[in-house]
């Protein structure tokens, strides 16, 4: 067995990426950076009682893409941490939502600041005001999937780099200490971000989906399978399909990725296949990325992984407690 699992992890090891990008792939990513120019980290926030000792939270409203308000917490770690902070913003899993304040504990308590956001439309607080002009199966990401300037994953990235924009301005963080972090479909945004957007000085990549998408919609058994039943019931729209899925598909930015980054994958996950994965960090750029490989493990992450997470951050963007 064990020579197995060696063979195995050496054949991943081996996988090179295959980009996907269109011809106007760069044009698209302009675009997207004149957005993010004119969203401008523009939001509020409001005091809230989070119920934790000596931690300070506010319910956030950014001004998203599509004129969709995006719910968020912002939350500030207890003393001996001292300000200006280190914050991770934190994007969730598919159906997901940003969840309480109480389950960023662990992190306020180690000095982090903390930045919390709902994926548009999904279980959290937060709507989807983009609209879409075309039909979409179950789910959501299916939602305008025809053009690449409608989509739905062209939202949530925008948002996610709002949202970055937003917590490098507050007073109380270090901008230069952000960390952007995230599981599945918040592991793909995560890595979307590193490549993107300046601000990121680490990231934090678990199981990330958004990986090699051409090959994930034809096995994902997971959100990408939304996909695959779009074009099961619309087939001549395969081809546009796979395009829109190439503009936002991190294998294709892998390359712009040299902060440090930690990715994780588990060698028996069928939704977001190790393939994929490792098809994008074998890619990323960076010469301080490290990948955890789960042998055992589907799509969740082990028990005790958070302190390998920790023992990462503390190396690369350390809070002052």
């Amino acid at each position: 067995m064990a020579d197995y699992v060696r063979e195995k992890l050496e054949t991943l090891a081996s996988i090179r990426p295959v980009r996907t990008a269109r011809d106007d792939y760069e044009a698209f990513w302009a675009s997207m950076s004149a957005i993010r120019g004119e969203l401008a980290g523009r939001g509020k926030r409001t005091e809230a009682d989070p119920d934790l000792p000596a931690v300070r939270a506010f319910r956030v409203e950014l001004d998203g893409w599509g004129r969709t308000p995006v719910r968020a917490w912002f939350l500030l770690p207890p003393p001996p941490a001292r300000p200006p902070y280190p914050c991770l913003v934190v994007a969730h899993g598919y159906t997901g939502s940003k969840g309480e304040p109480e389950q960023y504990a662990a992190w306020l308590l180690r000095g982090y600041a903390v930045m919390a956001y709902d994926v548009r439309g999904q279980g959290g607080e937060t709507g989807n005001r983009a609209g879409a002009d075309y039909g979409a199966v179950k789910g959501w990401i299916t939602q305008g999937i025809l053009d690449k300037d409608t989509c739905y994953y062209k939202a949530i990235v925008l948002d996610t780099l709002q949202a970055i924009d937003w917590v490098a301005a507050q007073p109380e963080i270090d901008a230069n200490r952000i960390a952007m972090m995230g599981g599945s479909q918040g592991g793909g945004l995560t890595l979307l971000a590193a490549a993107f957007h300046p601000r990121v000085a680490a990231a934090v990549a678990d199981i990330p989906n958004m990986c090699q998408m051409d090959f994930g919609i034809f096995h994902s058994t997971g959100s990408l399978a939304e996909a695959a039943e779009f074009v099961n019931r619309h087939p001549e729209h395969l081809d546009r399909v796979l395009a829109t899925l190439s503009y936002l598909d991190a294998v294709n930015c892998a390359d712009r990725i040299r902060c440090p980054i930690l990715v994780s994958v588990g060698l028996k996950d069928t939704i977001c296949w190790p393939e994929t994965i490792f098809a994008v960090f074998n890619g990323i750029a960076s010469d301080r990325k490290e990948i955890v490989t789960f042998p055992f493990a589907g799509h969740f992450i082990p028990p005790g992984h958070g302190r390998t997470v920790h023992a990462f951050l503390k190396r690369h963007v350390p809070a002052l407690v």
